[in-house]
């Protein structure tokens, strides 16, 4: 069953962002994931320019989630991620 749509928040250059989109990629359950570039927003660019990746489940509002370790494996933040969507 796939599950709800995933907004992350990157920026050019983020190591950290590339890394955890080349994941999410990989999870079979996740079938809408939208990246939004923070630089071409001023106000994700204000309200995340020292946080990103910034993960969030799309709606209105959105539910930021934790961030998950960068250490993760693509199973290891399958599983962190079903239990942040309970």
């Amino acid at each position: 069953m796939p599950w709800p749509p995933l907004i992350l928040y990157s920026k050019p250059g983020c190591h950290l962002c590339e890394s955890l989109v080349e994941k999410l990629r990989q999870i079979p359950e996740i079938r809408d994931l939208e990246v939004r570039d923070i630089t071409s927003n001023p106000s994700w660019w204000e309200q995340y320019q020292l946080e990103v990746p910034v993960l969030t489940l799309a709606g209105d509002p959105e539910r930021p989630l934790p961030r998950p370790s960068p250490r993760l494996t693509v199973s290891q933040l399958r599983a962190w991620l079903e239990k942040q969507l309970r």
